[in-house]
């Protein structure tokens, strides 16, 4: 028998965010996993499982920090936007606190994209754009923009010290990228997007939702009262 009353609360979550695991929605709720992993069971309302199999670990040191401000972790990734076609969006994350500091959605994938989505996060970080007091990693793959003399010139300007990943080793960027693929998951994938306002309007919206309300596993964060209850 299921409970049919806690059955409906566990569907508006999955309603909700649809690419929630049981983990998370138990989390959510404030409940025992076990429970909602039989609701879901019951109900047919199984979640996709990630796939298990051999995965090497690199030598090199992974995207993680530990306080914020120490490291952040930069990346391109291509958006498709209606009419106008595909778009790029550059981001900008604390590998400490999981914030994404800053993003810009652009017609190209370029140094001044990257820039404009770094100059925000030290806007939002430290609330003015100069350099940086103290030291500041910033870790990004090896690709065309990223080693441009236009980028390196930025960053180097701003006081920050670039750190490149092993070329074909995007695990060692590991929190930019996971940030990526859920931010596809939870919110890309879910929408047609008309046009590139459209996709602003709404992928902002989920950046928000992804800074201030979304739990994060790994992290000691609150559920917000008005989802637990």
């Amino acid at each position: 028998m299921v409970d049919e009353m806690k059955a409906e609360k566990v569907k508006a979550i999955i309603e909700r965010f649809p690419s929630y695991g049981y983990r998370r929605i138990a989390f959510l709720l404030g409940w025992n996993r076990k429970v909602v992993q039989r609701i879901c069971r019951l109900k047919g309302w199984q979640v996709r499982k990630r796939p298990k199999g051999h995965r090497p670990r690199v030598s090199a040191l992974p995207s993680v920090a530990q306080a914020p401000d120490q490291r952040w972790a930069t990346d391109l990734a291509r958006i498709w936007c209606g009419r106008d076609r595909w778009c790029h969006i550059a981001l900008v994350i604390d590998c400490a606190s999981r914030e994404l500091l800053g993003w810009r959605l652009a017609a190209h994938g370029n140094a001044c994209t990257a820039e404009a989505a770094l100059e925000e996060a030290l806007i939002h970080r430290f609330g003015h754009l100069g350099r940086v007091s103290g030291p500041l990693k910033l870790r990004s793959d090896n690709g065309l923009v990223f080693t441009s003399h236009r980028y390196t010139a930025t960053v180097r300007g701003y006081g920050l010290t670039q750190e490149f990943i092993t070329p074909y080793s995007p695990e060692q960027n590991g929190m930019i990228e996971r940030f990526i693929r859920t931010m596809k998951e939870e919110c890309v994938w879910h929408h047609h997007f008309e046009s590139i306002s459209h996709a602003r309007e709404v992928i902002g919206r989920w950046i928000r939702h992804y800074n201030t309300e979304r739990p994060h596993q790994a992290l000691g964060y609150q559920v917000p009262a008005q989802i637990a209850a």
